[in-house]
């Protein structure tokens, strides 16, 4: 658990970190860009970047964990997931350039402009070609040179961003004749090239990795495709129930010309949300490849397994509280034209808590190489996602996006708990989730009644925080006594003797 603990806040700095830097960046662009439907263009279009990365990554970096910690030879797996990837993903990129002005039409019509679509080319295959060099970082067990790169590519993400956004207002208003080709109303295109510039310099400092003498085993590659395409398909559909209403509430909201306009204020206020997902990723770096080691080193460690997802849920549900706690401060990070969707975020929240435990949950058919079984939960909640986001997005608008994400995460989790069960029988904890989960529920409950009945917003954060600590006192009585605290742990160890 220490270990797991460890190279989690690693790779929490180094995707974690980022992303918040990435997600302050992203809440900044809403007061920077003239219009909140510029805010909707970019939730589309990042929206589309994330399932093109799933898909041209085709589950190849688990399957990368899994054999090159199973074959003797781990350079070979790499070279040869490598030269998959890189194959594959400039054979997409030529084939999406001949059909580029087609394929943005059918995207987004006259809002995805070609050169818009270009430029999300470059950056998602640029990214697609770090992917397995980032992977063999985590392989390797680097997560310092891992959390170093990714702060790096956001901070020159930031720079470059504040370049065009702070610097070039100022310099063309001083020098008007040299940057007289500036724009405010080009905002998006300036985000786009920022992303793109960090990108290429991200890649150039994770290429050092590609150092070694290529081979390419076509066998290893068929049994890696046979283990990664389920994962593949596990993977697009995961990504979609994050992404497809963004990707369709453009083609499905009724009011074409407000639709991007509404969907902006829904993926603001998804970001403030976001701090579950980056939570999620933090422990996903660190645990998909502490299965598989484990499972390697000790003939059957399922108790750590079952003490790791306990833990998940014990500190996700602590972030729920916290961001929905503190909602009437966190709220100022959006303009205040966007708080009409506040209400998106507490659903937001615990969707995505449920998504996460579902990848916990997930380790069973990974280690019992079923990952089929993966693909058919996904599938699952994919179908669940899209047919609500249909049937209910007309009428509801972006309200049915987030009830679609928190159902489908739900229904996940639970189906992958009892198949789990079956297949691979782990002792979780279920008594103590359940009581944790139902005590947030009820502090839940006290915000919401504290928000109705009191309106001096220093005495309602103030009582908030109470609640909060409520929850820390369980947590610390139930699962974290503080004789196990470094440092802290020593006085109260010595005192648990004496009194013994």
């Amino acid at each position: 658990m220490k270990t797991l603990a460890k190279e989690t806040f690693f790779y929490g700095i180094g995707s974690v970190l980022p992303k918040l830097l990435s997600w302050l960046l992203s809440l900044y662009w809403a007061f920077a860009l003239p219009k909140i439907s510029d805010i909707g263009v970019l939730t589309n279009f990042y929206a589309w970047v994330a399932l093109l990365q799933v898909i041209l990554t085709y589950g190849m970096e688990t399957g990368y964990f899994r054999y090159a910690n199973k074959e003797k030879d781990s350079v070979r797996v790499f070279s040869t997931t490598f030269l998959s990837i890189a194959t594959s993903t400039s054979f997409f990129f030529i084939l999406a350039v001949l059909f580029l002005k087609p394929v943005a039409f059918a995207l987004g019509g006259t809002a995805m402009k070609p050169h818009y679509l270009l430029l999300l080319l470059l950056i998602l295959c640029v990214d697609v070609l770090g992917a397995i060099p980032f992977a063999n970082l985590r392989f390797k067990k680097r997560p310092v040179r891992f959390a170093t790169i990714k702060i790096v590519n956001v901070a020159l993400t930031i720079l470059f961003n504040l370049f065009f956004f702070l610097a070039c207002p100022w310099l063309k208003i001083s020098f008007p004749d040299t940057f007289e080709w500036f724009d405010i109303g080009r905002g998006v295109d300036y985000i786009l090239v920022s992303n793109l510039a960090a990108s290429v310099i991200q890649f150039l400092m994770v290429s050092p990795g590609l150092r070694i003498r290529f081979t390419f085993d076509k066998a290893l590659l068929r049994e890696m495709l046979k283990y990664s395409f389920p994962i593949l398909i596990l993977g697009i559909a995961g990504i979609l129930n994050q992404t497809v209403d963004k990707i369709v509430f453009p083609w499905l909201y009724p009011d074409k010309v407000n639709a991007f306009t509404e969907l902006g204020i829904y993926g603001q206020n998804f970001k403030i949300a976001i701090i579950m997902v980056m939570f999620t990723q933090a422990f996903r770096y660190a645990f998909e490849p502490f299965i598989f080691a484990r499972n390697r080193e000790a003939a059957d460690d399922r108790q750590s397994f079952s003490d790791a997802t306990r833990y998940f849920i014990i500190f996700g549900l602590l972030i729920f509280l916290v961001t929905t706690g503190y909602i009437d401060i966190i709220k100022y990070l959006i303009p205040a034209s966007y708080h009409e969707g506040l209400k998106v975020v507490p659903i937001v929240l615990l969707g995505e808590l449920f998504f996460g435990v579902f990848f916990n949950l997930s380790l069973w058919y990974k280690l019992t190489d079923q990952t089929r079984w993966g693909a058919y939960i996904s599938m699952t909640g994919f179908a669940i996602t899209l047919l609500i986001n249909i049937l209910f997005i007309p009428h509801f608008g972006y309200m049915a996006c987030a009830w679609a994400s928190f159902i489908a995460n739900l229904t996940m989790m639970v189906i992958s708990y009892f198949l789990g069960q079956k297949n691979y029988p782990i002792p979780y904890n279920l008594k103590s989730a359940g009581s944790f989960f139902l005590l947030t529920m009820i502090l839940f409950a006290g915000f919401a009644l504290v928000y109705l009945k009191v309106e001096v917003l220093w005495l309602r954060l103030g009582i908030n925080s109470i609640f909060i600590l409520i929850y820390l006192a369980f947590v610390i009585k139930k699962e974290l006594p503080l004789q196990y605290w470094p440092l802290v742990g020593r006085y109260f160890g010595k005192s648990h003797k004496r009194e013994e």
